[in-house]
């Protein structure tokens, strides 16, 4: 298996794992709109995608997606690790825990001050493997969302 940096040359291949990534969180199946919407953010560089690769077949089977925040506090770049996913059939081998650890390296190589993410309360096989990871709950602030 490779983990790599997507290009726009992976968006063809992406957009079937994309759509999967938002059925799992029970969004209706929108493959034009995947498609748009990840083609949007190469287009503009809204994010930074890394992937996993089987080299066995040349298969895209995991991917995690990176969105630029900043700390004006700490007036450093920060990361919000918004997406997730592998494909069913390659969980519980790693797959998550190479893209993750591949982030923290990407993280650390463009001097960010952190990664920031989230998670449904009862994901605790996510929560566990972040956990083991050294990502630390955030027991000091309370988040809050506007929905427009």
């Amino acid at each position: 298996m490779a983990i790599n940096q997507a290009t726009i040359n992976d968006l063809d291949e992406l957009v079937y794992l994309f759509d999967q990534y938002r059925i799992f969180y029970i969004q209706a199946s929108d493959l034009a709109g995947a498609r748009q919407f990840l083609f949007d953010k190469f287009e503009h560089r809204e994010s930074v995608l890394f992937i996993a690769r089987e080299m066995a077949n040349n298969q895209i089977i995991g991917f995690t997606q990176l969105y630029p925040t900043f700390s004006s506090i700490s007036m450093k770049r920060a990361w919000i690790l918004n997406d997730l996913f592998v494909l069913e059939d390659y969980r519980n081998r790693t797959v998550a825990k190479l893209l993750l650890e591949h982030a923290k390296e990407y993280a650390i190589q463009t001097h960010a001050k952190g990664i920031e993410l989230s998670t449904a309360y009862d994901n605790v096989r996510a929560q566990g493997l972040y956990e083991k990871l050294g990502y630390k709950k955030d027991e000091e602030y309370y988040h809050y969302y506007l929905t427009l």
